[in-house]
């Protein structure tokens, strides 16, 4: 890792992990909701987790971390149930995901503060 590397790791995965956040919330919110808004609903966290995918990729290109790809994985996976028409099972895989963002920016901070970036 390099100062450069650990810099977009942390923006990244600051701005990943708020966006596995709110759509985590619109799944958990998706359970309460009349069956004729579900369909939107599902929609609306598809077209987010697809956009948090994007920046996944951007990252993992970017920083030439494999720890994205799990991230990558997880939420191929949360997309998947919501496809499969279980969509409160998605949420298990975006906290999987979340906890990986988490360690990612972890290490890239610990490692910006230990050369007094931070």
């Amino acid at each position: 890792m390099n100062v450069q590397s650990a810099i977009l790791a942390f923006a990244q995965s600051e701005k990943i992990k708020s966006g596995l956040i709110w759509v985590s919330q619109v799944l958990e919110l998706l359970t309460g909701l009349p069956e004729k808004d579900k369909k939107g609903a599902e929609r609306i966290a598809r077209s987010l987790m697809n956009l948090i995918l994007f920046e996944v990729r951007i990252a993992s290109k970017a920083a030439k971390d494999s720890s994205w790809q799990e991230i990558e994985k997880n939420i191929d996976l949360a997309i998947i149930m919501i496809n499969s028409g279980v969509p409160q099972e998605s949420v298990y895989h975006l906290t999987r995901a979340l906890s990986h963002v988490t360690n990612i920016g972890q290490r890239s901070m610990s490692y910006l503060k230990n050369r007094g970036y931070l």
